[in-house]
């Protein structure tokens, strides 16, 4: 087995992280051990590049604290990873996050962790050919309540849940003139006018295109939903200006949004590429934040606001429970204030009438 060393007597393998690149511009990632490489291999089949990717980083990271074959760990393994994963780093222990008081990782950082080893090691107990019999990952930590009805315990991780930061107009402005092209711009109002993920930008083809109804059909939505969304006149203008004047005409792929430059013209562009591209335009704006999820957050709260109903929100979002939608009532500005003086309200005329009735 490749990159492997010496353990007390025993061969163990080393994990890496690796891409590699396929003639078709598709990329493959590996960690070095042949199963983890087949659950990798077998994840792509059903989930996007970018959580292949994830995936593969935090299994890297996961066996490289463990430093044991996957037949070999135990749950007490997995909490001794989540306990190194909360330790501060080394020279930062003084440092804490202001969001949770937190010195470690965040805990969506590890319970993100934790999902991927989940996700391998279910993997292996359905092949049942490899000597993994359970799941090493516990489902959660047991109370004396959850033992008695046999209820899944509390989280191994208790996350914080706070409301994601949005751009105001004057950030929006700033960051749109700093775009150098018309790609560029395209892509970002995209997220801004039209609440796309990031993976949803750079999965659009020509062919989603619905120019005749203003719309764009997201063909691999996250879980593989598919959706048909409106969009903004303002987001076609800018792609049929890219699509005019800067995508190459002997681009090698029907994506919509690909690599105008280098050896990799024409070839659709990435997700680093487009993390190089907005990082870039929000230093020569001076922008402290606006990552893609924050562009998404900030036309799905503009969109609220503007009294879009919360279950058009939900489908333009493409959320699958309107649980995760509900967060953008908070996210409005206006929202709770007027909803609180409008209850506020009618319980003080309330009150006023009592008063008279008594009287």
């Amino acid at each position: 087995m490749d990159g492997v060393r010496q353990r007390e007597g025993a061969v163990m393998w080393s994990p890496s992280f690796v891409c590699v690149v396929r003639d078709d511009g598709e990329r493959e990632y590996r960690v070095g051990h042949e199963l983890v490489d087949e659950f990798l291999e077998f994840v792509a089949g059903r989930a996007r590049p970018n959580t292949v990717r994830a995936y593969a980083h935090d299994l890297k990271v996961f066996f490289s604290v463990v430093a044991k074959e996957p037949a070999e760990v135990t749950p007490r393994d997995v909490l001794a990873f989540v306990a190194a994963q909360q330790r501060p780093r080394a020279g930062a222990e003084n440092v804490v996050r202001l969001a949770d008081g937190g010195a470690g990782l965040s805990a969506a950082t590890i319970k993100r962790r934790l999902a991927a080893v989940s996700s391998l090691f279910g993997y292996l107990v359905i092949r049942g050919d490899v000597g993994v019999a359970a799941n090493p990952v516990p489902r959660g930590l047991p109370t004396r309540q959850s033992r008695r009805h046999e209820q899944r315990g509390v989280p191994l991780v208790r996350g914080v849940r706070r409301l994601p930061r949005i751009l105001n107009p004057t950030e929006v402005t700033a960051l749109l003139g700093a775009l150098r092209t018309d790609r560029d711009r395209a892509m970002i109002e995209a997220m801004l006018l039209g609440g796309l993920r990031r993976c949803e930008v750079l999965g659009l083809r020509l062919e989603d295109l619905r120019l005749g109804e203003n719309r764009l059909f997201i063909a691999r939505g996250k879980g593989g939903h598919q959706r048909l969304v409106p969009i903004s006149a303002t987001f076609l203008a800018t792609v049929a200006d890219y699509l005019n004047r800067e995508r190459p005409a002997d681009a090698s792929t029907d994506r919509l949004f690909v690599v105008l430059k280098g050896p990799t013209r024409g070839r659709p562009l990435s997700s680093e590429g487009l993390d190089e591209i907005l990082a870039g335009a929000r230093g020569r704006a001076g922008l402290t934040h606006g990552t893609c999820h924050e562009l998404r957050h900030t036309c799905l709260t503009r969109l609220r606001e503007a009294g879009m109903a919360i279950e058009a929100v939900q489908a333009q979002a493409g959320h699958a429970s309107i649980a995760s939608t509900r967060i953008y009532l908070h996210l409005g500005d206006n929202w709770l204030a007027d909803e609180y003086h409008r209850a506020a309200e009618a319980i003080d005329a309330q009150a006023a009438m009592d008063t008279e009735v008594t009287r």
